[in-house]
């Protein structure tokens, strides 16, 4: 299976920022022009984005349009998009806009029927974003934490068409404390969906590990602000996640 490696860009008031543990009050801006970021991660060899509506996340409706058509102009590499996506109306604009994958997480949660039905729809273009505190699943922006654990909910998603789903150990998120490879590997061995890791990578080290974890292979990692901090130099990482890396 190919290592995929997604730079993130999360957008918050039209720029490019980091947050802790998903905190709003706790952004640090990066790039008050995210096309400009985009290009930038292009240019230093990446071949895929992740993108993050965060106030959309909040208001459940998409807020950042203009900053993710700016994103999508900037770039020619495969964008995902992720942040207030809740109905079917908006999964369609966003594909029709040249998005090429949507990341439904509280929808996931709180209307799956809306998911399933847009994965068999739309095959490859639907990714299920399960965000997890000590492994149950958090929603409305990371806000609530519900009582379905994260791997009962990668579960419910078994033969439905999803593309993957990215799994994110919010306690680590934007602290680069290293990434949860237990938590991710649990669920790469619990489905047969591709699995992407995010949430506190902090080295090339962490693309090692998650490479090497025994089992189902992960199918690659979002990088976040390790990378936008210098800690992780692009030309090495992707390097790392071109080649299996059998750790002791």
């Amino acid at each position: 299976m190919t290592f995929t490696l997604y730079p993130a860009i999360d957008l918050k008031d039209g720029a490019c920022v980091r947050l802790l543990r998903g905190e709003m009050d706790a952004a640090t801006v990066f790039n008050t022009d995210p096309g400009n970021q985009a290009a930038a991660f292009q240019a230093m060899g990446f071949t895929h984005l992740h993108v993050v509506d965060l106030n959309g996340a909040f208001a459940g409706a998409p807020v950042n349009r203009a900053a993710v058509a700016s994103i999508l102009k900037s770039t020619p590499a495969p964008v995902q998009l992720g942040g207030g996506i809740r109905t079917r109306a908006q999964i369609d604009a966003w594909l029709e806009a040249g998005i090429a994958r949507v990341i439904l997480g509280t929808a996931a949660l709180r209307d799956p029927g809306l998911v399933k039905a847009a994965a068999r729809d739309l095959p490859g273009r639907i990714v299920v974003g399960i965000d997890a505190k000590a492994g149950m699943v958090a929603v409305e922006g990371w806000a609530e934490t519900s009582d379905m654990k994260a791997v009962d909910l990668a579960r419910a998603f078994e033969d439905c068409g999803v593309a993957a789903i990215i799994a994110t150990d919010i306690t680590r998120d934007g602290l680069k404390t290293g990434v949860n490879v237990a938590f991710t590997s649990e669920l790469a061995n619990a489905v047969r969906i591709p699995i992407i890791a995010s949430g506190g990578v902090a080295s090339v080290d962490d693309i090692r590990h998650l490479r090497a974890a025994p089992g189902t292979p992960i199918a690659g990692t979002i990088l976040g602000r390790a990378l936008y901090d210098g800690d992780i130099e692009a030309g090495e990482a992707v390097r790392a996640a071109g080649k299996v890396n059998h750790l002791s």
